[in-house]
């Protein structure tokens, strides 16, 4: 009989917390630097009823969508262009590449020296960590469309913006939405990175909720919020990335 397919996950999940819960209450570890699962899950609950956490989510959320929207908006374009204009692919694609390398954090001073401790601060760092990203996948992906497929549709007639839409777009688009599922990730370790320093005026978001909870030694708060952080990236990946991913597998003949 085939389990169905969450059920081992699950149960591996509550194996280990049990493991957890059965070793810090046997005083193996300091219960202040590495706590519970329960005193962890006491906060998350006390948190939900406040509505501290819920707001904290909200203003992250909010914020991440908005930063990865303009660092998608730019980038898509920006490595299409790389990809069929060689100069520019030796110009500003060795800068994405470059820059992309950059840890997040390190847009955060010159954040606050340009846009001061404002909401832009905070957008600016998660664009930044997204938008190169973007315009990598981007770049390789319209750079491995068969040349083939071009052939093709240029003996039919097509070209410009058609060639575009119908033809290099169509065939770049998996490449495209696994970028995008990236630039994702670089958005939220940007944000991450500019809550936790910008956070006189732009907002309690997650990221200040991580960085309270170690100014005070709230580890319980402190893995909450991560457990919030590795949740919210799950179920975005569950919600859109997975299914746009099954649909273009199927699409194409891969995946029934």
């Amino acid at each position: 009989m085939k389990l169905p397919r969450p059920v081992i996950p699950t149960l591996l999940a509550i194996t280990f917390l049990g493991v957890w819960e059965w070793y810090v209450s046997r005083g193996h570890v300091n219960e202040v630097l590495v706590p519970s699962p329960s005193h962890i899950f006491k906060w998350f609950y006390e948190s939900l009823v406040n509505g501290e956490l819920l707001s904290a989510t909200w203003v992250t959320m909010r914020r991440l969508m908005i930063g990865f929207a303009i660092g998608a908006a730019l980038g898509v374009p920006l490595g299409a262009l790389c990809a069929r204009v060689r100069w520019i692919r030796d110009t500003l694609g060795v800068l994405a590449l470059g820059l992309q390398t950059l840890p997040s954090v390190c847009w955060v001073p010159l954040a606050l020296l340009w846009f001061g401790q404002e909401e832009s601060a905070v957008l600016f760092v998660v664009v930044m960590g997204t938008i190169w990203a973007v315009v990598i996948a981007v770049q390789e992906s319209v750079l491995s469309v068969q040349p083939l497929y071009l052939r093709a549709g240029m003996t039919m007639g097509s070209q410009g913006w058609h060639l575009w839409s119908r033809v290099i777009f169509p065939a770049a688009l998996p490449g495209i939405v696994s970028g995008m599922k990236q630039g994702w990730a670089f958005a939220w370790r940007s944000l991450m990175a500019a809550e936790i320093f910008v956070v006189i005026l732009t907002g309690f978001g997650l990221g200040s909720l991580l960085h309270a909870g170690r100014e005070l030694l709230r580890m319980d708060q402190v893995m909450g919020v991560m457990a919030v952080v590795v949740g919210v990236g799950l179920l975005a990946d569950i919600i859109f990335f997975a299914p746009l991913e099954r649909w273009l597998r199927s699409s194409r003949g891969l995946e029934r």
